[in-house]
């Protein structure tokens, strides 16, 4: 079965520079956006080299159990419930995240009312990991040049710390007198708000989240600045041990001057005065 761990030995085996002019060679891709989410795609299914769309389709099927869509979390899903994806773009390294109307998570569960019917539905499912999947794009090259992966449990805190403020927003805003409101799955909404009743508000979330290099600068992360693409990924040692043995060695004997596995301490999202053991992999060409 697909997973994290072969979709990064499939990025550092092929050895692509140049995302954007990669895809544009092949499928005609121009922005670099579309670009960066074909070739994530493509390293989880390991079909970066095949040309044909039909066969591509096809295991893809065998790959993901979902395909999302640009407005509701995840952008994938692997099959058997495996993990979720999320895939964001940037136009500057260090920039926030906007993660719009959706907090971020720890973990993906099925009864978020974030994401779709069909998502939910796609296979029993009650939770599941999720990797967000950072990419940065240089508006002025037009190149993708610092790509992040980094597991939920990494990054977010537990659901409770963000449904505590969403909650309690929504709650003060159904306090105010002589407003009528409706069912919503943002903030709230807002009918009739004049004399007529023809205006209507709706009051959503924009949460944001800082981008991974500012979260994890206290681990001392090496940034080649003369180098075309730099990937990180940080991934919890209990995960990583879960993978398959044959998976984690072949990564592991892929270690060269350009990639590298380090094992680091980072702060528990929940309670940051906690170190809790992960992999820091690192792929600089």
């Amino acid at each position: 079965m697909a997973n994290f761990l072969q979709a990064i030995h499939t990025a550092i085996n092929n050895n692509i520079t140049d995302v954007a002019s990669f895809y544009r060679s092949r499928n005609k891709i121009n922005a670099v956006g579309d670009a960066l989410e074909a070739f994530v795609k493509d390293i989880f299914a390991n079909t970066l080299n095949e040309t044909n769309e039909n066969t591509k389709n096809d295991v893809y099927e065998k790959v993901f159990s979902y395909s999302g869509n640009p407005n509701n979390p995840p952008d994938l899903m692997l099959i058997n419930r495996g993990d979720a994806i999320e895939v964001k773009k940037i136009d500057a390294e260090r920039k926030q995240i906007a993660l719009n109307s959706s907090y971020p998570s720890a973990k993906l569960f099925s009864d978020s009312p974030m994401i779709t019917t069909t998502c939910r539905n796609c296979e029993n499912w009650d939770e599941r990991d999720i990797i967000y999947i950072i990419g940065s794009i240089n508006k002025t090259a037009n190149k993708l040049t610092l790509l992040w992966f980094v597991y939920g449990d990494c990054y977010a805190a537990s659901k409770e710390v963000y449904e505590r403020i969403r909650t309690t927003i929504a709650s003060g805003l159904l306090s105010i007198p002589e407003v009528e409101f409706s069912d919503t799955n943002e903030l709230g909404r807002v009918n009739k708000v004049d004399p007529l009743g023809i205006t209507h508000l709706r009051i959503r979330g924009m949460w944001n989240i800082e981008h991974p290099s500012k979260v994890y600068s206290y681990l001392n992360i090496k940034h080649l600045p003369n180098k075309t693409l730099r990937l990180f990924a940080l991934v919890r040692e209990s995960k990583y041990q879960s993978f398959p043995l044959e998976d984690r060695e072949r990564l592991e004997t892929s270690v060269n001057s350009n990639f590298s596995i380090t094992d680091v301490q980072i702060k528990l999202p929940d309670n940051p005065v906690k170190l809790v053991p992960a992999k820091l992999i690192t792929y600089q060409i």
